[in-house]
């Protein structure tokens, strides 16, 4: 048996390249994403302080009337603009993208080009 997964392996990968980052002076808020088999979810972490500033999901009561089902490329599009949407109003323009160990296709994809598509950068 492995000791670690290809997606625990990319997901460590990703934590380093995020922390160098911060130590050297991007300290941006980071845009976490968490992907189950039938939600989407996002949140704006600030990692100096330790807090949740901005969240969205495909559960949340402005997009699950809209969308069909949870758990497709339009859901996680139309969390990724809520996402910036709300990050917008909080003042936060710029944040690292934090994908977990996940693959950087699909509805991970498809989140991230709708948070840009509402006016974030990373």
């Amino acid at each position: 048996m492995k000791k670690k997964t290809t997606f625990g392996r990319r997901k460590e990968r990703l934590r380093i390249r995020l922390r160098r980052a911060h130590e050297t002076g991007k300290g941006r808020a980071r845009l976490v994403i968490f992907r189950s088999s039938q939600h989407i979810y996002a949140q704006v972490i600030d990692d100096t302080k330790g807090v949740t500033l901005v969240t969205a999901s495909s559960l949340d009561k402005e997009l699950k009337e809209k969308l069909k089902k949870g758990s497709g490329k339009e859901a996680a599009a139309a969390v990724g603009k809520l996402v910036a949407e709300r990050a917008a109003k909080a003042g936060i323009n710029e944040v690292a993208f934090d994908r977990g160990g996940y693959l950087y296709h699909g509805r991970v994809k498809a989140l991230a080009d709708g948070a840009r598509e509402g006016g974030m950068q990373f």
